[in-house]
């Protein structure tokens, strides 16, 4: 089995990429997703978000996302502190959750693979890209949210013209260049390289 890092910033459509992986039959795993399940399932995690951000976070034992959010998207800091606490707890479950899945190749999707380093546990990433002002109007729509914050959360993240240098392929979702047969090409590709 290989697994595969899928990443690309907000808005990038990486989501929609990874839905198109599981409806052609790969399994997806989506760090965010899980991550959120962790940190209101796991009480180590809950206890060191708790002693760095006091009890209110949480509200009737679930995490406070919005408020969260808040914090961490104005102190990278708090954010790092986050991600140090989190993402061990979120590979750990990602490594069980691929041994029992029976696909040749298995995606690990996140928007922050490289900040957080685990891209180092993938043998190949896969960055889905578009253009700033297309990322911000997805978001705003999306989320129901302002430019200013979803250009915060943009700050946060690595600058897309990094994470295409540093992975092995490359899906561009602009709205012109359709997104189906980019990633047809790039399973034939990974394919080809399990041969």
């Amino acid at each position: 089995m290989e697994t595969i890092g899928l990443t690309g910033g907000i808005g990038s459509g990486k989501s929609t990429v990874a839905k198109i992986f599981q409806c052609m039959g790969y399994p997806t795993y989506i760090a965010d997703t899980e991550a959120s399940i962790l940190m209101n399932t796991s009480s180590e995690i809950r206890n060191k978000i708790t002693v760095r951000f006091g009890e209110a976070i949480y509200n009737n034992h679930r995490l406070n996302k919005a408020e969260l959010a808040k914090i961490i998207f104005a102190n990278k800091e708090a954010l790092q502190y986050i991600n140090h606490i989190v993402h061990p707890h979120v590979m750990a479950h990602f490594k069980t959750w691929s041994k029992k899945q029976k696909s040749p190749i298995v995606l690990f999707e996140s928007a922050i693979l490289y900040e957080t380093g685990l891209n180092k546990f993938f043998k190949h990433i896969i960055c889905v890209t578009a253009p700033k002002d297309i990322r911000i109007q997805r978001v705003i729509c999306r989320d129901q949210t302002t430019a200013e914050k979803v250009c915060n959360r943009i700050q946060n993240q690595m600058d897309d013209t990094e994470k295409i240098c540093l992975a092995d392929f490359i899906v561009n979702n602009d709205e012109i260049q359709a997104l189906l047969p980019q990633v047809t090409k790039i399973i034939q590709q990974l394919n080809n390289t399990n041969k």
